[in-house]
């Protein structure tokens, strides 16, 4: 029996609340917003949380819930849609706001209340909203504002409390504090402990009731997360029947096969297969421009090049295929519990229609596909992995062909590898990397007038990206020291010679992704 029930309008972070929570030393379950009353109180929950949504509460077919769970005797809480949708519920008015709040806004608290307790009365929260509440119900009390919008509300009839801004997400300053106060002090509960080791054990069971004693293919970036996967199912299954497979796409960073192999022969793996496939990817990317067809093509390529090896390997009909899906790849590609999560970006290994037949099969193994990529690191650190990788910043799994703005060839990737490995190289030297959660740099296919030896020349742009973050869900740029980007975007010109101009991206997320593509 869970504590908490989480009703899910389709928020990229509802997810995200479960987990907080988790973390906290509390139980608490997902369940669709069109949950009926008599379905949460069968299941006697000590509270209800109503998530935030991409929708607006006045819109045509708006998700809303079972307004007759305001009845239940016990606390909920109502995070930015489910507090507007709450209010407009109880008879407030919601309505599209001229200045939008995303990222970062101060927040001032008004009155006293339980769900604030130890925290200052200014505070930074993390808004990701286009309405605003304009008149509370009139039974609410406000608590807190943001400029002229509240932030907090409290209303005593429906022992109800209502949040504006995203406590779950990390860039909120005493966001978990705010729901360790809403479970210890407003509902009451005892935290325990939990454990990477509880989590290992919990995906070793799942793992095993699904594969049983079937021989399964791993698919491998030599990225954390694929690497973390690796680590996983060599420990929980047969190594004779666990095969690594890593596919050369050409959109790989510098270097990036050679340091890859090494990895995997150092996880003591006993079938691990190096595939070339640049050609293929390449040729299949031809002049196509859109984001999310790049995806689908990458995507539906890795399987192809997969199914054509699986051929020469032998294997039994019936394998399982595994990947090192997290949970945020998963919500992004509107994977979420209800059917109201918006599609952010299509990860390859998420809507592929081939993955997506694999994944109806039951034959997909993704045993992290409920962590986030902090967990996911922890988890590695728990296995042995070296701290070199569990570290290393997060790689898109379509590569370099999300970096490479519009068509992608063979040209422009080695331009933007060249531009990225220097990089990466001038964060290690300053100390900054581990500083940073993910540094890039990004191709734009644009020319502009460049001087090199009192020369006119056209160059392409490099966009350098750096952003703080633990899990992924929300992030904020890195603000480096001037010196350093002056002499990074210096050493980039210099030594790349296609490149003329270099720029630094200072959007936070939201309203931006992390990835340009």
């Amino acid at each position: 029996m869970s504590q908490f029930i989480i009703l899910d309008f389709g928020s990229q972070s509802t997810h995200l609340i479960q987990r907080r929570l988790q973390d906290l030393g509390y139980t608490a379950e997902i369940l669709p917003s069109h949950t009926t009353y008599q379905e949460i109180s069968d299941k006697k929950p000590k509270a209800i949380i109503f998530s935030g949504s991409p929708s607006s509460v006045y819109e045509k077919d708006a998700p809303n819930y079972d307004t007759k769970i305001l009845n239940l005797p016990l606390p909920k809480l109502g995070i930015c849609y489910g507090f507007q949708c709450t209010a407009y519920n109880l008879g407030g008015t919601v309505a599209a706001s001229p200045v939008r709040e995303y990222g970062e806004c101060p927040v001032t608290l008004i009155h006293e209340d339980p769900l604030f307790q130890d925290i200052d009365k200014e505070f930074i929260a993390w808004m990701s909203h286009g309405d605003s509440i304009t008149e509370l119900p009139h039974m609410f009390k406000l608590l807190a504002k943001s400029f002229d919008h509240p932030s907090a509300a409290y209303c005593e009839e429906f022992n109800f409390w209502g949040l504006q801004f995203h406590p779950e997400l990390a860039h909120s300053q005493n966001g978990n504090t705010i729901l360790n106060n809403f479970a210890q002090h407003i509902c009451k509960l005892t935290p325990a402990n939990n454990t990477i080791e509880q989590t290992f054990q919990s995906i070793t069971k799942a793992v095993k009731e699904q594969v049983k004693d079937n021989t399964v293919l791993l698919l491998v970036s030599g990225g954390v997360d694929s690497s973390v996967a690796a680590a996983v199912l060599l420990k929980i299954l047969d190594p004779d029947k666990l095969h690594l497979m890593y596919i050369d796409t050409g959109l790989m960073r510098k270097n990036e096969t050679g340091d890859i192999s090494a990895i995997l022969h150092q996880l003591n793996a006993k079938h691990v297969h190096i595939i070339d496939a640049k050609d293929r990817f390449f040729d299949a990317l031809k002049d196509v421009s859109d984001p999310e067809s790049k995806r689908h093509i990458i995507g539906d390529m890795f399987v192809t090049v997969t199914m054509d090896e699986v051929k020469s390997l032998n294997l039994p009909e019936d394998f399982y295929l595994a990947q090192g899906t997290l949970y945020t790849d998963l919500i992004e590609s509107g994977k979420g519990v209800g059917s109201k999560a918006k599609t952010i970006k299509s990860h390859h290994n998420v809507n592929s229609p081939l993955i997506v037949e694999k994944r109806e099969s039951g034959k997909l193994v993704e045993p992290l596909k409920d962590l986030y990529k902090d967990n996911a690191r922890s988890l590695g650190l728990y296995l042995g992995l070296p701290e070199l990788l569990i570290f290393r910043h997060p790689f898109p799994g379509p590569g370099l062909g999300v970096r490479v703005l519009g068509a992608v060839d063979p040209e422009k990737c080695r331009i933007l590898q060249e531009a990225d490995a220097i990089y990466i190289e001038e964060l290690h030297k300053r100390d900054l990397y581990s500083k940073i959660w993910q540094a890039f740099a990004v191709f734009v296919p644009i020319k502009s007038v460049g001087v090199a030896g009192d020369v006119r020349k056209y160059g392409y742009t490099i966009a350098l990206r750096a952003v703080c973050s633990i899990d992924g869900v929300s992030a904020d740029i890195y603000e480096f020291e001037m010196k350093d980007l002056r002499e990074i975007s210096s050493r980039i010109t210099n030594e790349v010679p296609e490149v003329a101009r270099v720029v630094y991206d200072i959007s936070s997320k939201p309203p931006a992704t992390i990835e340009w593509e």
